[in-house]
């Protein structure tokens, strides 16, 4: 499986990014994938995750209110959609998928195999 992200960039506090991670390979619309981002100086942190008939979604907290984790199955799609920004979400952002056949969501970077490359989002006061 390959995973390709997109969508990061520049925006000032309040604003809002859409982020894509588009998977490649043989049923890719049939894992389950998770968002995690990385800031300077930090670890990896979970961000949010979904099944990939969209019936189910798990957000951590600061996420909750604010993103939004869905598919575009047509064009084998994940998508974050990420509003209120803050300064603090500033990071580079990664999608990552788990295991065909795995049905559990998962926080953890250790559940994930497949890995994007990340995008960058900078948030500016």
């Amino acid at each position: 499986v390959q995973l390709q992200a997109s969508g990061g960039g520049y925006v000032q506090a309040g604003g809002s990014l859409t982020l894509s991670c588009a998977a490649s390979g043989r049923a890719a619309n049939s894992y389950i994938m998770g968002w995690f981002r990385q800031a300077p100086g930090k670890v990896r942190e979970f961000v949010a995750a979904s099944t990939p008939n969209i019936e189910n979604n798990i957000y951590s907290d600061f996420a909750k209110g604010r993103f939004t984790s869905s598919r575009d199955t047509a064009k084998h799609t994940a998508i974050l959609q990420m509003n209120s920004l803050k300064p603090e979400d500033t990071a580079v952002y990664y999608c990552a998928a788990r295991p065909v056949g795995i049905t559990v969501l998962s926080r953890s970077t250790s559940a994930y195999r497949w890995w994007g490359q990340g995008t960058l989002v900078t948030v500016s006061s």
